[in-house]
């Protein structure tokens, strides 16, 4: 199977002029020659290491982190929504890390127990 795709991509790459490129990472979910093994991307919600603590930023504003996600951006925007709409406050979205305005760790806790994640407070 490994033999036909690489050269069906040899193929592909000479009608395109360019005889030297290799494929050097595939996101496809291609099984090895044993077809029993397979990755995945995406962790279950429970085996994430999700971690909330409290940052402060410019004057002093007190914002709360939740860090720890490796599902995709879909994901954690909605989950990102949900803790905004619960808790009332803004916030944002930034290098898979969920930012909420003000000291929210307690709720926040609360509503990703219920979503099925396991999160640690960290810090003081």
């Amino acid at each position: 199977m490994h033999n036909i795709l690489e050269q069906y991509f040899q193929k592909i790459c000479l009608i395109l002029n360019m005889s030297n490129h290799k494929i050097v990472y595939s996101t496809d979910n291609l099984s090895t020659e044993d077809n029993n093994v397979t990755h995945s991307i995406i962790k279950n919600n429970e085996e994430q290491n999700i971690r909330i603590h409290l940052d402060r930023k410019k004057g002093g504003k007190v914002v709360t982190v939740i860090k720890g996600f490796t599902t995709m951006n879909d994901q954690i925007k909605t989950l990102a929504k949900k803790i905004k709409t619960k808790c009332a406050v803004g916030g944002s979205i930034k290098n898979y890390e969920i930012i909420i305005q003000g000291n929210k760790r307690d709720i926040i806790k609360v509503l990703l127990e219920k979503e099925g994640f396991k999160p640690k407070l960290s810090g003081g």
